[in-house]
């Protein structure tokens, strides 16, 4: 059987949720400098941080249950949606009616769109998709070329020219610099 969306946020969101399955109290006080650690107020604070974990974990079911719920209510408005898009079924003999005619009493309320309306819009976004690959195809071929440019220079440093003939000389001179700023500090 398939996981339920509760056993799943449950599973991944709950354990282990409470305080000491995560750190003990002893482990806790372990975390404090030695003079601190039989001080009351550690123990004080361990509960407190395990009240507000409890408040935590009580939050996050009752979230779990709010979002359950929801799930549901929206699985039943689809599977309603999908009953009623099943029953209207599209009929195109009646759209051409429409067209050629006009509205009529027999006829259901026109839709928002009629195959005369369609037309423009359709070839509008035919064209607008091929400008963006058009773009797209640009764009790539720009990347192409920056990525032959910077495997062309990395080449270069391979086989040792260089543009910069001081380049050697900067690069340790920088390097000096660097050791120099570390050790001051």
């Amino acid at each position: 059987m398939a996981p339920t969306e509760a056993t799943i946020l449950s599973t991944f969101l709950l354990p282990p949720a409470h305080l000491p399955a995560i750190i003990s109290l002893q482990a806790f006080t372990d975390l404090f400098p030695r003079s601190q650690q039989s001080s009351p107020q550690v123990k004080a604070l361990y509960r407190d941080l395990q009240h507000q974990r409890a408040r935590i974990v009580d939050a996050v079911t009752h979230n779990i249950a709010s979002e359950v719920q929801r799930g549901n209510t929206q699985q039943r408005a689809v599977v309603r949606e999908r009953r009623k898009a099943e029953t209207e079924e599209q009929d195109d003999e009646v759209d051409i009616e429409y067209a050629l005619f006009g509205p009529s009493s027999n006829l259901d309320a026109p839709k928002s769109h009629s195959l005369t309306s369609i037309l423009p819009e359709l070839e509008l976004a035919a064209s607008q998709v091929e400008e963006e690959i058009r773009r797209l195809e640009d764009e790539a071929e720009t990347l192409l070329g920056e990525i032959h440019a910077t495997v062309g220079g990395l080449s270069d440093i391979r086989y040792g020219r260089l543009a910069n003939s001081n380049l050697p000389e900067q690069v340790v001179d920088g390097l000096e610099r660097l050791e120099a700023s570390c050790r001051a500090t």
